[in-house]
């Protein structure tokens, strides 16, 4: 049974943000350690942020899909001024973030491309093969 192809900027993506998913839990432990805010505040955005960002992969492809997940980059950046080095991680992953759309949207389009060429066969006979 034939799989369908799946697009390589949907694979680099989902790649990208569960990544950072364990990423932004990680620096939910940072922040809850260094006592960034409240704990109830920082646990709950901090879980409800990486949840969203390891659910998120199973969305990628539909409509406004990677619209979403640059709205969550934005929010990684932001959320990151309250923890320190945090924003050095947040912009090495906008950065790959960044790269999976652009590579994997030219990826993409130089697959459709190929696909459409059509392919042919030559032949060659010679005196041996007659």
């Amino acid at each position: 049974m034939l799989m369908a192809k799946r697009s390589v900027q949907r694979t680099l993506g989902s790649m990208v943000l569960a990544f950072e998913s364990f990423v932004v839990f990680f620096g939910t432990l940072v922040a809850f350690g260094l006592k960034v805010a409240d704990a109830a505040t920082v646990w709950t955005f901090g879980l409800i942020f990486a949840t969203v960002l390891i659910l998120m992969p199973g969305y990628l492809g539909r409509k406004y899909s990677y619209a979403v997940g640059w709205i969550l980059q934005v929010l990684l950046l932001v959320v990151s001024f309250y923890v320190p080095w945090m924003l050095l991680i947040s912009i090495i992953f906008v950065g790959f973030w960044g790269w999976a759309m652009i590579a994997g949207t030219t990826i993409d389009l130089a697959n459709k491309a190929r696909d459409k060429v059509d392919t042919f066969e030559i032949t060659i006979e010679t005196k041996e093969s007659k």
